[in-house]
This record gives structure tokens, sequence and C-alpha cells, in this order.
């Protein structure tokens, strides 16, 4: 198989990924013209683009003078929620703008219960906490939810920090000075410490349909469903203990058992599932190497294999294989099959893992079904798997 291209610098990708109603501020004119000209959110703007000036003047060797002034505080996060609800009617850009985007997208779907106006403003909320976390973790070095795969690339102790913060902040001050959105500045420097973090993660392969599972999904609509058990046979990642090995004995036992069930018909689709996580920044994405031996190896053919280089973890193995399920075009009343090793297979099936799923993502993205075998278990997709995770910028 012919390597495929991992994308370096998508600020794009992660935009849309992390924070999808500032996508749709920046992307939709209607949108973005009636903020950028409401005189409250352009003082927003004003404000944090004076910041980007009276750091590089005055912060010197705190590098938290610098990122502090970048995040949003709790007083402006509730003002410009506020000032939200305020210019949102039904019928207006904003009103549209939540009925035909951020409802039908499901990314804010555990807060579907609030009316459309509080929707708007919650969602804000959620993306503006984003980018402060974003900020954090990636220039202030505060610990993420897994440290050992996920932390900031440099030491913030080091005497040669403080000119980096400088250097960035610089670097988004030249960029963004006509910035009249004003989430613009703030989300700017989010993006670009993660590009100087080289955690490119949330954008590789990006855009899958075209790239590497392209084969696949123009597949989709050729399938005849009923012919099948299952959606599809979903292979969590293992990732290897060595910098030098592309793929783990985990990975690789996963991938035959996933094979076996492949053969038997039972389903028209392996998902292989696992970003670049094990070890710390690898090179190595888990999904692009276990496609790799499925096909080399184990002769499964490229247009039955879908590919998650994303998930970090086995909870986010479950969610995201739920959202390409949704986002393809595939059946969601069907069950699928989890092939693995027999320990993460009852971990999976486990309260205890129910219990992970909802203290690390907020949901249970699946609802189990049968026990097939020491290796295989049915579960069914739920779509709360659509919500985007706020405090993981590499894998939301």
């Amino acid at each position: 198989m012919r390597r495929s291209r991992i994308t370096n610098s998508l600020p794009e990708i992660h935009l849309s990924k992390n924070w999808y109603l500032l996508t749709l501020f920046e992307t939709l004119p209607e949108v973005k013209s009636l903020l950028e000209k409401d005189s409250e959110l352009t003082a927003v703007a004003g404000l944090k683009y004076k910041n980007l000036e009276t750091s590089v003047k005055e912060c010197k060797g705190d590098f938290l003078c610098y990122t502090g002034k970048m995040k949003f505080s709790p007083e402006e996060i509730n003002a410009i929620g506020a000032r939200l609800e305020a210019l949102y009617t039904g019928n207006n850009a904003l009103g549209k703008l939540v009925k035909q985007h951020l409802i039908p997208s499901g990314t804010y779907i555990l807060i579907k219960e609030a009316s459309e106006k509080a929707l708007l403003r919650k969602a804000w909320e959620q993306d503006a906490n984003g980018i402060n976390h974003t900020i954090e973790v990636y220039a202030e070095g505060k610990k993420p939810n897994y440290p050992a795969i996920d932390s900031i690339g440099f030491k913030t102790t080091a005497k040669s920090y403080p000119v980096l913060a400088y250097d960035v902040t610089e670097v988004v001050r030249q960029e963004k000075k006509n910035a009249n959105l004003f989430f613009g500045p703030s989300m700017h420097y989010a993006l670009q410490f993660l590009e100087v973090n080289e955690r490119s993660e949330a954008a590789d392969y990006e855009p899958m349909i075209s790239t590497v599972n392209k084969a696949a999904f123009d597949r989709v609509k050729k399938i005849d469903w009923n012919k099948f058990k299952y959606t599809l046979i979903l292979v969590p990642g293992a990732g290897p203990d060595s910098p030098e090995r592309a793929l783990s004995e985990g990975g690789i036992l996963r991938c035959r058992v996933a094979a076996l069930r492949y053969f038997e018909g039972l389903a028209p689709y392996i998902l292989v599932s696992g970003g670049r996580v094990h070890p710390f920044k690898t090179k190595y994405s888990e999904a692009y190497e276990m496609k790799k031996f499925l096909m080399e190896t184990l002769k499964v053919p490229e247009n039955a294999i879908i590919m998650d280089p994303h998930a970090r973890h086995t909870t986010t193995n479950m969610r995201n294989g739920v959202r390409l399920l949704y986002r393809y075009g595939m059946p969601m009343e069907k069950p699928c099959l989890v092939s693995t090793m027999r320990s993460q297979s009852y971990s999976i099936s486990s309260e205890a893992f129910v219990n992970r799923c909802m203290r690390e993502i907020n949901h249970v993205p699946y609802k189990l079904g049968k026990r097939l075998s020491e290796t295989d278990v049915e579960f069914y997709p739920v779509l709360d798997a659509l919500h985007i995770d706020a405090d993981e910028p590499l894998d939301p």
C-alpha cells in the first residue's frame, strides 16, 4: 500500500473539530457580517488585539503574562454569551446557524435540551473554554488528561521559554492586526501553540473521504446491508512501546481476529482505530499501520477498511467509530462488533468502562449487545458520540 500523507498544518481542520461554532462564525457570510458590525463584539476583538500589542512591549520574561492576556476571562465569556443571546432571533443569521448547522451537526448534542438561543450561548461557552484549555496545556504547560502522551513539548521552566512565548505572540500580532471577529486573536493564538508543539494529530489524513477512506467511502452506497449481520468490525488500536516499531504485537493480533470475522462474512467493513499515541509524539499512526497489515499480510481489500487515525484511548476508539458510521451514511440501527483480545474485550463490556466513558468524555457512545466469544462483543451506536470533547484538542 502506498503511504498516505499525514497533514501537518491544517488549522481549519483543528478549528472545525475543536470549535465548530467558531468555524460557522467565520465561514457563514451573513453570520460573520452580523458579528463584525456589532460594536460590543468588535470591542472585544479590539481589546484582544491590544493585549497582543501590550504583551510584546511589557511582558518580557514572564510567559504567563503573554498567555494570560489571550485567554477569555469568565466575565468575558459571560458577557459575550449574553450578547450573542441578545443578537439572536429565530429568523436572523444566528437563528439560521442554529437550525441549519448547529443542531443537525450533533456537535453539541449533549446540550440539545437547551432552547435554541441557550444552545448558541452554551456552544460559545464550550468553545471559549476549549480555547482556554488549549492555551493552558500547550502554552502554559498545564497537565492534560493524559500527561504521558499529550503534554506540551517544551520545558516552561527553561530560560528560553519566555522568548518562544514572545515570538508566538508577535507572529499572532502581525497576522491578526485586521481581525474583526471577537474570538479571532485568541483562537489563532491557541492554534499557533498547537502548531509550534507539532500537535497536528487532529488533522491527520484529512479529508479522509478523499484520502485514506476514499475506497471504502465510495462503496458505502453500493452495499446491500441486508446481507450482513453487522455494519462493521471495530478494531481498537494498540501502540508499541518502542519508537522504532510501527505496529505492536497487540495491533497485529487484534487485526487477525477482525480479519477472521470479516472473511466469515459478518460485516462489509473493518474499522481500525488509533492515532499517533504511543510512545510520546510517535510518528506512527496505529490505524494506518493496522490497515497496512490487514491489506498486505491478511489480504483484506482496501475498500473494506475504514481508518480512524485520531482516537487516543479506548473510549474514543468507540466514540470515533460511531462518528464515522454516522458521517459516512451507514446504518445506525444495526449492531456492530468490537473484535480485540480477551482482556480488552471484557474491559469494554464492563461497568468500569461505562464509568470511564462518563468520566473522560461525559457520555457513553454505545449500547452493548451480546457477547459472541472471548474476543468479540456486539455494540449499538449512540449519537451522543457526535459531541465535541472540549478538553482533548488532539482528538476532540
